[in-house]
This record gives C-alpha cells, sequence and structure tokens, in this order.
C-alpha cells in the first residue's frame, strides 16, 4: 500500500534537501575574489607572453612558468566547490606565485626593465587589495623564491644594482599605503557598527518606557473587563480580543527590542569562545525566547534533534546567530505567503552541523555572494545589514563556517559547520 501523497511528498522533499546539502561550495566574497583572479590570470598569462614574446620582444620570458601560472588561474575558476581551508590554502599559494614570485623574477631576469618596474609595481597593488596578513607571506614567500631562482640561473648580480634597489622604497612605501587604507576603512566600519549600536540601546531605553505603561494599563483593563458585568457579550469579547492583541503586540516588540541590543551587544565584545555550548540547550533558548507573532507561526517552526553536539563557543552569542536566522526565515516565509522552517541538530555528521531550512522565498542567485556582506540588505528597507555578517563572524572566530544554499522562490538552508571535537 502507497503511503499518503502528503507523505510522499515530505520523503521527496527531504531527499531533495538532503541531496542539495551535499553542496560543499561558498558563494561568499572570498570565492568572488578568487573566482575574478582565475578569470583575470588565465586570459592575461597567455595574452602577454604574446604581446612580450613577439610584438615587445624582451630580453627573458618564460612559457614553462606562464604555463605554471595559467594552470593555477584555471585551476580557481573552481572555486565553488572549494572548502573554506582549501580556498586559504589555493589563494597563498597562487598569489605567492603569481604576483610576487613570477613578476618579482621576471623583473630580475629583464635587468629591471621599464616594462616589469611597473608590472611588479602593478602586481603589488593587486596583492595588496587582499587580506593585508595573507599579501605580506604572500610577499615574503614569494619574493624571497624568486631572488632564490635569480641567483641559481646566474643572474645574483641583478640584486645589489641600483635599478631594482632603488625600487625597493617605492614598493614598500605602496604595501605601507594600501595597508594602512585598508586599516582605516575597517577602524570607519568598527565605528560605524559602534555607532549602530549605540543608537539601538538609545531607541531601545527610549521605547521601553511607553510600551512598559501601555502594558500595565491594558493588564488593568483586562482585569476590569473579566470582572465587570457587561450585557452585551459580544462587545465585551471584542473589547478583551482588541486588548489582548495590543499587549501581544507590545511583548513582541519588547522581544525585538531584546534583539537588537544582544546584537549591538555583540558587534562591540570579544567573540573568541569562554565555554563549552550545548546545540540542544541553544536551540530551546531561542524558541523559547522568539517573539512569534502566532501559534501558527510558532508551530511552522519544527525541531529535528538527529543528535546532540557541543562546541566551542559563547551561549549568548550562539543565541544572536540563531535569532538572526529565525528572524531572516519567518520573513522569507511571511514573503513569500506559504512554507515552513526547519531547524535540524545533525551532531552525527562530520563535521558537527546545524541545519535552518526554509522554504519561504528563498534568496535569488545575484544575491548570494552579498548576503554575508555587512550593511548589505534585500530587500534594501529589512534592516541595518549587519546580523548575517554579524553571524558569521561569530562563527569564524569559533573556527566554524557558515553558509547558504538556495533556490529562488522555493527555499534557503543555512549552514553552520562546527569544529569536531
Amino acid at each position: 500500500m502507497k503511503p499518503p501523497l502528503h507523505e510522499r511528498w515530505k520523503r521527496r522533499q527531504h531527499g531533495l534537501l538532503q541531496s542539495l546539502l551535499l553542496y560543499h561550495g561558498r558563494e561568499d566574497h572570498a570565492t568572488v575574489r578568487v573566482l575574478l583572479l582565475a578569470c583575470v590570470g588565465t586570459v592575461a598569462m597567455p595574452l602577454y607572453y604574446v604581446i612580450w614574446q613577439n610584438f615587445f620582444p624582451q630580453e627573458y620570458e618564460s612559457l614553462p612558468l606562464r604555463m605554471l601560472g595559467i594552470l593555477l588561474c584555471a585551476t580557481g575558476l573552481f572555486a565553488r566547490q572549494f572548502s573554506r581551508q582549501m580556498l586559504n590554502l589555493y589563494l597563498l599559494v597562487t598569489l605567492s606565485y603569481i604576483f610576487p614570485f613570477f613578476f618579482t623574477f621576471m623583473f630580475l631576469m629583464n635587468r629591471a626593465s621599464g616594462v616589469w618596474d611597473e608590472s611588479l609595481l602593478i602586481g603589488l597593488v593587486v596583492l595588496f587589495h587582499f587580506d593585508t596578513g595573507l599579501a605580506l607571506r604572500a610577499y615574503a614567500i614569494g619574493t624571497g623564491l624568486a631572488c632564490a631562482a635569480a641567483v641559481a640561473l646566474g643572474a645574483g648580480e641583478a640584486l645589489l644594482t641600483r635599478e631594482v634597489l632603488q625600487q625597493l622604497p617605492i614598493h614598500w612605501f605602496t604595501m605601507a599605503v594600501l595597508s594602512a587604507a585598508k586599516i582605516s576603512r575597517e577602524v570607519l566600519a568598527q565605528e560605524k557598527l559602534a555607532g549602530m549600536g549605540a543608537g539601538l540601546a538609545t531607541v531601545a531605553h527610549e521605547l521601553r518606557t511607553p510600551l512598559t505603561s501601555v502594558d500595565a494599563n491594558v493588564r488593568g483593563l483586562l482585569r476590569m473587563m473579566s470582572d465587570a458585568q457587561v450585557n452585551h457579550n459580544d462587545d465585551r469579547l471584542t473589547i478583551i480580543d482588541a486588548l489582548a492583541r495590543i499587549q501581544f503586540e507590545v511583548r513582541h516588540m519588547n522581544h525585538m527590542i531584546d534583539l537588537f541590543l544582544l546584537s549591538a551587544t555583540a558587534v562591540r565584545q570579544n567573540l573568541h569562545p569562554v565555554e563549552t555550548v550545548s546545540m540542544e540547550d541553544v536551540v530551546q533558548a531561542v524558541l523559547k525566547r522568539y517573539p512569534f507573532a502566532s501559534q501558527k507561526q510558532q508551530k511552522s517552526v519544527q525541531l529535528e534533534l538527529r543528535h546532540n553536539f557541543h562546541f566551542p563557543g559563547q551561549s549568548e552569542l550562539a543565541v544572536v546567530v540563531l535569532l538572526n536566522l529565525m528572524r531572516n526565515a519567518l520573513r522569507a516565509v511571511q514573503r513569500a505567503g506559504k512554507g515552513r522552517v526547519r531547524i535540524v541538530i545533525d551532531g552525527g555528521h562530520t563535521p558537527p552541523r546545524l541545519l535552518f531550512i526554509d522554504t519561504g522565498c528563498g534568496i535569488a542567485t545575484q544575491n548570494m555572494s552579498l548576503i554575508f556582506r555587512r550593511f548589505y540588505s534585500h530587500p534594501p528597507h529589512n534592516g541595518a545589514g549587519i546580523g548575517l555578517a554579524l553571524c558569521q563572524e561569530i562563527m569564524e572566530a569559533w573556527g566554524a563556517h557558515i553558509r547558504c544554499v538556495s533556490r529562488e522562490s522555493a527555499y534557503a538552508i543555512f549552514i553552520l559547520e562546527f569544529p569536531a571535537r
């Protein structure tokens, strides 16, 4: 006997979600930058070989080194399939090879020619648009290997020539300016976040007093209405229902203020792990604290506990992460006018993970690379754009990862993966 239609549909949907969760790509800002670098490098490496070999011949050129560069760049075209660790390793190897090593080696072998002097400077500018720590490591590794290779090929005397040495102050100044500019942007971003946090705290304080007053008055009226002898029962019930709805909205606003304050506090505090946290306890705390708009909305959220697990973190920050995900998921369901939310605790998986699944409006493909970017929100009026960026920052501080798999108008799956214990 076949199972009922709704049961078969549930199983089919569950199978679809399971197959989608096998996807381990991470369409975030770092992945997009790798893809751009890979595309440019794959085209530029052979193109400039032709230019410098045939149209404007240089003293030295190397097809094998170009081919290795093309191979490295072409590998980056598959960055969507990389894990976070693999992505970081790829960036270090490729950046070290292309910008410091290849450009410096060609600069030395061509005896500091004008073409390679300018090429090397442009390469360093591109390099230091990546993370400063990564850029410094790549610069040290690549430059050291380029100098060693030049010495091994008998071009060591070029290292101490005036043409080479006079470029060092220019290169170092360029690196310092780019690093300082990047730090300035980060400081401005932190100041903006701190200002938002202070603003949220002020707004919360100003809203608390009138909300508390309204809540107290509604409670008094409800007691009076319950005790009063009202002849018209329909009118009495209508008034009581209206007052109850006002009271619910007041409590809902108070809960949302709590969420804003938690997020604002998390922006300014130390994010590193200080305790061992139970994922089941965190999820249960979120389900109790979240201000559901109605019982129907509350019942649309289902918890599936496959296997509990513990992770190094902070309980209150973990609540912040899940409250933000819950808020986004329920908003997606509300915008779509359909769907539900599933929270899956899967400690038996390697690595342990939490799945936040909603079958609401989903996320458009063109927005997937932007959702974790700070101050980005979609639709534009849908919040301040710090929720998912803060979630990612907290997770990375714990050595964990958050990523999203989505299909527009169908579903969104946020996958939180934690270090195996």
